[in-house]
């Protein structure tokens, strides 16, 4: 292979691979935005028929510990690892261990929301959002 055509075929695969990466962050986008429609509505009717919100705490990496959060909201999974705050944005509630976060709790950042938690994980780990907010519903 010449230069020219290493460095053609270089720049090809450069490309390809830039446009593949912007259609996955498309659809990346659209699912969150799905999701956050999901979410929407579950805190209407969360709301206005309850259940009622709750302090949600986060935990760490290695689950053996709870740091406070100032958050007020809705866990979506049994093991309390992601939430629903009430103003409606999503969070991953886990964190490195720390005794600075022991004593003065975590202030976690929202992410957006994914159309299924935990994809891509171990199997029987992934969760649907709608049936994650159907679960919190039904308490």
């Amino acid at each position: 292979m010449t230069d020219d055509k290493a460095a053609r075929w270089r720049e090809e695969r450069r490309a390809a691979a830039a446009a593949h990466g912007e259609r996955l962050a498309e659809r990346q986008r659209a699912e969150s935005a799905q999701a956050q429609e999901q979410i929407d509505a579950f805190l209407r009717r969360a709301l206005t028929d309850g259940p009622a919100p709750e302090p949600l705490s986060a935990r760490s990496y290695d689950g053996r510990a709870r740091y406070r959060t100032p958050l007020v909201g809705w866990y979506l999974r049994r093991d309390e690892t992601v939430a629903v705050d009430t103003d409606g944005r999503f969070y991953v509630l886990t964190t490195p261990s720390s005794l600075t976060a022991r004593l003065r709790g975590v202030t976690p950042e929202p992410s957006a929301p994914p159309l299924v938690i935990g994809a891509g994980g171990k199997d029987g780990e992934s969760l649907d959002m709608a049936e994650a907010l159907a679960r919190v519903l039904a308490r």
